[in-house]
């Protein structure tokens, strides 16, 4: 875009290098101006008119489709969102999740694919909840037992350690499986002296008391699973929720294992869609999330918060290898590629949706808009977006220099 540097004509075309490269576009006859020419843009039928407008968005999604594809292709596997097995201290099962369960709701988000289940979570909020109930009690006695078990698995021999692990798995399935505080307890004791006993320590001699608080912070939310092909709902299911540091923000965890789908070429395919449609829900669900308050202003990033968060993911990327890090930026391209295309839809003036608004009118009324009138309307939703560009760049700008 910007000043023109040099140009030259092939066929009907005229090609053109601008000075700042920061997008690209594409002009036709009569698109922005009357004209006689009969193969001009204003003077084709409606529908030829649509399909132009839409190209550009449907190539952005074509586009971000193959990226993702490029993305998924060195896995040997793929994430399903059916449950395989718990972590010894699952939060998530002491709460009745079970193994087999396939998801297909969180907090009221539909589940699909990986992709729809680490947004669910990433937009859960964490809640205080009452810290005297059962299902915190069982928590607070699966980790109490883990804790231990760790404690007796240090300098042992690996048959030890695979005897502390096999108590753990059995020890957590009976304690998710109790009606009372009273066997919680009694169980997690008994357990405690299991693993004493397999890790060659002694045994204690005062059990661990569980501390019982009026609140507990968690990521609760209601699940909704398949389960033995029945639609089950489970109410204030509890993620394991930490912190870092005493001021840091809680986090949450995820306790539990999902079953692998094998790569090959239908599965492929298969995930390049799914996961697209997801990817292109999850653009949607934020848009709708900034107008809601869900997501704020801090939330939001231009080019340079891209271009910082893109430096980001690669840096740390880069830990796990090269080729770790060009397939995080490929994917943070396939996001933003996918991101273009849905927000130039949107049917704001100057975006290609407000140009095919413009076309819905004509179509119905059978006259165009007013030549005039329509580039008021654009010129207007322009000045807008230059704003909240410059708006959002200033925000990205301070937050690369103070932090935030």
């Amino acid at each position: 875009m910007g000043p023109k540097l040099f140009s030259f004509k092939k066929g009907e075309t005229q090609y053109s290098l601008r000075l700042f490269p920061i997008g690209g576009y594409c002009a036709m006859e009569g698109e922005d101006e009357d004209s006689e020419n009969p193969r001009a843009f204003n003077n084709a039928k409606i529908w030829k008119r649509m399909i132009i407008i839409v190209a550009g968005a449907f190539m952005n999604i074509i586009f971000g489709m193959v990226l993702l594809m490029i993305t998924l292709i060195p896995n040997d596997n793929f994430e399903s969102t059916t449950v395989s097995q718990f972590t010894p201290y699952s939060y998530t099962a002491a709460c009745g999740l079970q193994e087999g369960d396939e998801i297909i709701e969180i907090n009221g988000y539909d589940i699909n694919t990986a992709t729809d289940f680490s947004f669910a979570l990433y937009t859960l909020p964490v809640s205080e909840v009452d810290g005297k109930s059962f299902e915190i009690y069982k928590e607070d006695c699966l980790y109490t037992m883990y804790t231990h078990a760790a404690d007796c698995a240090v300098k042992t021999t690996q048959e030890q350690v695979d005897k502390i692990n096999q108590l753990v798995d059995e020890g957590s399935y009976k304690i998710f499986e109790t009606k009372d505080r009273e066997s919680a307890y009694s169980l997690m004791c008994t357990y405690i002296d299991k693993l004493s006993d397999a890790g060659s320590k002694d045994r204690l001699d005062k059990y661990p008391e569980i501390e019982v608080k009026d609140t507990r912070l968690r990521f609760r939310t209601d699940m909704t699973v398949i389960r033995d092909g029945e639609e089950v709902v489970l109410k204030n299911v509890d993620f394991y929720t930490y912190k870092i540091g005493e001021d840091g923000e809680p986090t949450l965890a995820i306790d539990f294992y999902v079953e692998p789908i094998d790569n090959n070429f239908f599965t492929l395919l298969s995930q390049t869609g799914k996961q697209s449609v997801s990817v292109a829900r999850m653009v949607w669900n934020s848009l709708v999330g900034l107008v809601s308050g869900e997501f704020s202003f801090n939330d939001v990033s231009g080019p340079v918060g891209i271009a910082s968060a893109i430096t980001d993911v690669a840096s740390e990327s880069l830990k796990s290898g090269f080729s770790e890090a060009v397939m995080s930026i490929i994917y943070v391209m396939m996001v933003i590629s996918i991101n273009l295309g849905i927000v130039n839809m949107l049917p704001f003036p100057a975006l290609d949706g407000g140009r095919f608004v413009m076309l819905l009118i004509e179509a119905i009324f059978k006259k165009p808009v007013p030549r005039k009138v329509e580039a008021a309307i654009n010129g207007v939703g322009l000045a807008l977006l230059l704003m909240l560009m410059l708006a959002i760049t200033m925000k990205d700008v301070w937050v690369l220099i103070f932090g935030g």
